[in-house]
């Protein structure tokens, strides 16, 4: 079964991608992409910056003004009206383009973490599950949060940055060339230290990103096991494994700390040393005559606010390392394949005649089908012909490995063949949609998962339309009414509030299957972790299903074999054997080596019963 498991989490080669650009253009292209649908807000969050930005600008130059006219006998009701109006005009174009700005992050991780659960739940089986349920989580959840800075506010802050850096240059220019000249040196060593700091923060943040995706991944695995971690005395083992997993993400965040506060220090200290020089000269200078003080003071208000723009710079390029970062690691899930569900023929054709008519073709057929999965050595499907009829009960058999959970596999869709045709009520899968195909299918899986929500949620999952006399008739069919009656808010009860055994959770997932009557029934052993007496309910509804429409099994217990109408042999990807349980028992050693197994199996519980 193992084998068969893994069969089924392989997908199918796909077609040669054209060449890829360069990983860093690609990762910006992921963060356009999510930038794009809200470029107007972003456009607007800009003018709005640089509204901000100008009133910063001015505000020195306003104070100058203020300050030349003093002792000049002029009303300084005007200069202090522009002043105090710089100051209003500022604060409240800076209140709006914080609030759109911050709308705009939330949109922006709401638009990401929805197209990763839909790319996730709408791909392919087997591109999903070659990656482990801790990572893909890590993806939708602290990816996302990177990547809301980077690809909302870092934009708008890069363009009003670059503006008021170069109009607060432009301006002290005006004001005097000399200190100018000290505070570009200041800022030129700055920026090449930064240049070559900025890259290593990128690097350990996704370090510390991938590490963090190995925490939840391994620790969900021990949670998802935790009866066995527990029986196996390995609790300090797992709980060592993601600890250290967990040291490693810590240690790579915290390099990515020490060298972004070796980047903010050396940004405002050598802006401070400017300020000194600044200070120093300008009082000289002042003096000796050769400078106003208006003009110092004016310089040295510029001199600070220069401060904001690098510290913004700064900060936005750690912003779009950190972003660029996560989309790559968004990016890796770009090669999970969306399937097209709802391509080709909505429903197959409606048989207008008699189903006991011997023209009818079987609900399912397979001539033909071959499988073979990327890497393995030979088919998982080999030429494989069958037909499940309309009505009855298929078995299929076989030792490990012999193909019965890749050819359930093809019936769902999950993975398509490479040679052979699969008919569904005569049509062929190639002309029908995958909604079509798996609409027509009820399955229970072997591990029988029961979802986030309520026993009600689980039930109504496959039919969402059932009616309440459905659900508890179904309950009833698998001996679950009484149980669900009982738990404190019945059908309404949270499943995880539940004290579900394995086996009363499985009888869920039947009851689900069958809340209203399926053209196929697909189970993959439904009876694992039953005891007998359930079983015998089980087998009860299998029968009932059988008899009104088409039941196809993955059987491992006597009973189930027994019982078939239509027994089939697999070995090595191809049809051995096929018949009754009792022309094969008398025809194929296989089949008898098997149920010799089945016997075993079935006659253990009894021997230890008390």
């Amino acid at each position: 079964m193992a084998t068969d498991a893994a069969e089924a989490a392989a997908s199918p080669t796909t077609p040669d991608a054209p060449p890829p650009v360069p990983l860093r253009w690609q990762n910006i292209a992921v963060l356009w992409g999510f930038v794009r649908p809200h470029l107007r807000t972003v456009v607007f969050g800009t003018v709005l910056g640089l509204g901000t930005t100008a009133t910063a600008l001015a505000m020195p130059l306003a104070t100058k003004y203020v300050l030349d006219t003093l002792g000049t006998g002029v009303s300084l009701a005007g200069p202090a009206m522009l002043l105090v109006g710089l100051l209003i005009l500022g604060s409240i174009t800076g209140l709006i383009q914080w609030i759109v700005l911050g709308r705009l992050a939330e949109h922006i991780v709401l638009d990401a973490r929805q197209s990763l659960v839909q790319r996730m739940l709408r791909g392919r089986l087997g591109d999903v599950q070659q990656r482990t349920p801790g990572e893909l989580v890590t993806r939708v959840t602290s990816d996302t949060v990177l990547l809301r800075e980077a690809a909302s506010s870092s934009i708008v802050q890069l363009v009003n940055g670059l503006v008021s850096l170069v109009g607060t240059v432009i301006l002290m220019a005006v004001l005097d060339v000399p200190l100018l000249l000290s505070t570009l040196t200041a800022i030129v060593v700055v920026a090449v230290l930064m240049g070559a700091l900025l890259p290593q923060i990128g690097k350990a943040q996704r370090q510390a990103q991938e590490s963090l995706g190995h925490v939840g991944s391994t620790l969900e695995g021990a949670l998802r096991a935790l009866r066995t971690v527990k029986a196996s005395g390995a609790e300090e083992r797992q709980a060592g494994q993601v600890a250290s997993q967990a040291e490693e993400s810590a240690g790579h965040a915290i390099r990515a700390v020490r060298v972004t506060a070796v980047a903010w220090t050396i940004a405002g200290g050598g802006i401070q040393l400017a300020i000194i020089v600044i200070l120093g000269v300008g009082a000289w200078r002042v003096g000796e005559g050769t400078l106003e003080v208006s003009t110092l003071v004016a310089f040295l208000l510029y001199a600070f606010n220069i401060v904001d723009p690098i510290t913004t710079l700064t900060q936005t390029f750690t912003q779009l390392q950190s972003g660029v970062a996560a989309a790559a690691r968004i990016r890796e899930t770009e090669s999970i394949h969306i399937e097209d569900l709802h391509s080709g023929r909505t429903h197959p054709e409606t048989l207008t005649h008699d189903p006991a008519d011997d023209g009818t073709p079987p609900v399912l057929s397979l001539e033909g089908v071959r499988l073979t999965y990327p890497g393995a050595t030979g088919p998982a499907v080999d030429g494989v012909d069958l037909a499940v009829p309309r009505r009855g009960h298929t078995a299929l058999v076989g030792p490990s490995g012999a193909g019965k959970t890749s050819l359930l596999s093809l019936l769902l869709r999950f993975i398509e063949p490479d040679d052979g045709v699969l008919r569904l009520d005569g049509v062929p899968y190639g002309e029908l949609s995958i909604a079509t195909v798996r609409s027509r299918f009820a399955y229970v899986e072997q591990e029988t998962p029961l979802l986030s929500g309520t026993v009600r949620d689980n039930l109504l999952f496959r039919y969402p339309d059932a009616t309440e006399e459905e659900v508890w008739e179904a309950l009833r069919a698998v001996r679950l009414e009484a149980t669900v009656r009982a738990l404190p808010e019945g059908l309404d009860t949270h499943v995880n509030a539940t004290d579900l055994s394995g086996g009363e959770r499985q009888r869920v997932a039947l009851a689900r299957a069958v809340v209203q009557r399926p053209a196929v029934l697909l189970l993959d052993e439904a009876t694992a972790q039953l005891d007998g007496l359930t079983e015998v309910t089980v087998q009860e509804v299998i029968h009932r299903t059988a008899r009104e429409g088409a039941v196809l099994t993955i059987a491992h217990r006597l009973s189930t074999v027994v019982d078939a109408d239509q027994i089939v042999v697999l070995e090595g990807g191809q049809v051995r054997a096929r018949g009754t349980h009792a022309e094969l028992l008398a025809g194929d050693e296989l089949y008898r080596e098997l149920v010799a197994a089945l016997r075993i199996a079935e006659s253990e519980p009894a021997a230890t019963a008390p």
